[in-house]
């Protein structure tokens, strides 16, 4: 099996140290993860581009509406604010253009 050697900072290597963590194994599902993330970006950025071919470039008022709804579902992860007296908007339904 391949071998690689990495170095940590001072205050990682003692976190891992004092926490009695596998080093190794930490690294592998770290990397496997990294690995899965960006094959998920590249995935969904060759989907993007299919749709894009298709349709066209989204035009601003799409653009608009999605940076709206993506705003609204981030609001809604967020904790409550203190004013409660506000009413949600609703940021899924879509005005024909």
């Amino acid at each position: 099996m391949p071998r690689m050697q990495i170095y940590l900072p001072d205050d990682l290597y003692a976190e891992v140290k004092s926490r009695k963590l596998r080093a190794s194994e930490l690294l592998q599902a770290a990397v496997r993860a990294e690995i899965r993330r960006q094959e998920l970006i590249d995935a969904a950025n060759e989907y993007l581009a299919e749709l894009i071919a298709e349709t066209g470039e989204p035009s601003p008022e799409d653009l608009a509406w999605a940076e709206d709804f993506v705003a609204g579902i981030k609001a809604q992860l967020r904790p409550p604010a203190e004013e409660h007296d506000q009413k949600p908007q609703d940021h899924h339904t879509r005005k024909a253009s």
